[in-house]
């Protein structure tokens, strides 16, 4: 069974946050060493990075229950406890946090 043009599996490229770059990369049809400033924020002004990785490398209970769920680069990310990366194109909304997190 192959996985849809919108989805990665953290599996294949070894940690969610790595799969997020490249399923973002695809649906820009750009190369992954594109996705960096100053054309994209990078990840971790939306999400720390290494807390993702480790949350799905430590996450307890059945893959289907571990779900995060964020807005990057105009695309809803959402990251499943298989390790599975779905990324679609963002839908405007009055009511999401769009606000990058500041260190």
């Amino acid at each position: 069974m192959s996985l849809p043009d919108n989805t990665s599996s953290a599996g294949d490229v070894g940690s969610p946050s790595q799969a997020i770059i490249e399923a973002v990369a695809a649906q820009e049809g750009v190369d992954v060493t594109d996705i960096e400033p100053p054309d994209y924020a990078p990840l971790y002004t939306v999400v720390n990075p290494e807390a993702l990785d480790e949350l799905f490398r430590t996450a307890t209970g059945s893959p289907e229950t571990v779900r995060v769920v964020f807005e990057y680069a105009g695309y809803d990310i959402v990251v499943y406890g298989d390790g599975s990366v779905e990324v679609d194109r963002a839908s405007p909304s009055t009511d999401s946090v769009s606000d990058p997190i500041d260190d």
